[in-house]
Order: C-alpha cells, then structure tokens, then sequence
C-alpha cells in the first residue's frame, strides 16, 4: 500500500476564474486618488458609487449598439461642454474662469496690461533666438561672447519691466479699488503672467485695444 497520501484532484475552473495579480488590489480611496481623475478632485465616496451602480444598470439595460451609441453621445456632450467653457472664459464670463482669474480687480489688471505693449509679450521667440545663437555659437565660439551679452541684456530688460508693469499694476489696481483686499503681491505676479504671454494667446481674450487708456499713469 503506498503511504503517500493521494492528492485530490484540481476541480475545473470556470471562465470566471480570475489568477491571481501578485499583489493586493488597492482600495477604492487609493484608485480614487490617482491624479487627474474625476473622483480624485470632485465626486464624494458616495456620489461614487451611486454613479457606478447607476452606470452598470443602465449598461445592462441597453443592447451592445446602445451603449456604444449612449457612449458616443456622452463623449458629443463632453467636447460641447468643453467648447462652451472655453468660449466662456475667453469671453471672461465670471462662471467660466479659473479661480485665479476671477474677480474684479483682475479683470482690471488684464485691461490694463492688455492696453499696452511690453517686451515680455515676446519673451518665447526671445527665448528660441538664444536657442538658435546658443546652437551657432557652438560652431563659431568667436560670436558666444557677444550673444552672451545679447542674453544678458534681454534677460535684465524682462526682469526690470517686468517689476515696472507689476507695480503699475497694482498701483491702478489701489486707485481703481481702494478697499481691495487682494495682496499687491499676488496682482504684481498675475500682471506679469498676463505679459509674459503673447497676445493673441491670452485666456481671457483681452477687451481692450493695445494704445487705449485703462489706468494708471497716462502715456503721453
């Protein structure tokens, strides 16, 4: 007689059968939280799951070609909400904008900065310029030394209008809005953000034409 016991056989798996992943299956507030997902940022635990369960039901309820359809709408709904979003906050409707646009004492910094013409408007082809004498000066080190002095001179230029525009800035901003609590600080970098960008890239789109007077000390 053998004295090792005899093994039972492995019953047959369905094809519901999952193996095994090698690793614990994370929590739902651990899926939750991965960056840039709806969840992460909006919906509660709950809103969630109702959500979820509301989902799998209607999926069940509907044939193969209607849920491809519903998907297909909901994506058409999607970019349509996208679209008039981005409509809204070029057209600078308060409901549209991002919280660090919001308000009218920004709304006034960007007239302001959007009615005049600075040299941090063209900050990037400044940049790709010194991209391309940077390659060059590679191959003929006898000019490095004078775009060197180009860049040093840009860079300076940048930094002192841009402290300019920041102060004058705020300045029209406390003459605009004397009871304002926003921080002078906090209106300098917002200016200079709304500067450093050119033009026609601007989100809000600007309201005002370059040359018209919005505030501040009057060019002549």
């Amino acid at each position: 007689m053998n004295s090792d016991k005899q093994q039972p056989a492995e019953a047959p798996r369905s094809k519901a059968y999952t193996p095994k992943k090698g690793r614990p299956t994370p929590k739902r507030k651990e899926a939750q939280a991965h960056p840039g997902t709806f969840q992460s940022r909006y919906a509660s635990d709950e809103a969630f799951l109702r959500n979820r369960k509301m989902r799998k039901e209607l999926k069940a309820s509907m044939t193969k070609e209607e849920w491809k359809a519903h998907k297909k709408a909901e994506k058409e709904a999607r970019l349509e909400r996208s679209r008039r979003t981005k409509e809204g906050m070029d057209r600078g409707e308060e409901r549209y904008l991002l919280e660090r646009d919001k308000g009218p004492e920004r709304a006034y910094v960007r007239d302001y900065i959007d009615s005049r013409r600075y040299m941090n408007s063209f900050m990037m082809p400044f940049a790709l310029i010194l991209l391309i004498g940077m390659v060059i000066s590679s191959s003929w080190p006898e000019i490095s030394y004078f775009i060197s002095l180009f860049a040093m001179a840009v860079m300076i230029g940048l930094a002192v209008e841009g402290v300019m525009l920041g102060r004058g800035a705020v300045a029209a901003v406390r003459d605009k809005f004397p009871a304002t609590a926003e921080s002078g600080l906090a209106l300098g970098f917002y200016a200079f953000g709304r500067a450093s960008q050119p033009r026609r890239w601007r989100s809000p789109k600007p309201k005002v034409a370059a040359g018209d007077y919005i505030g501040g000390k009057k060019k002549k």
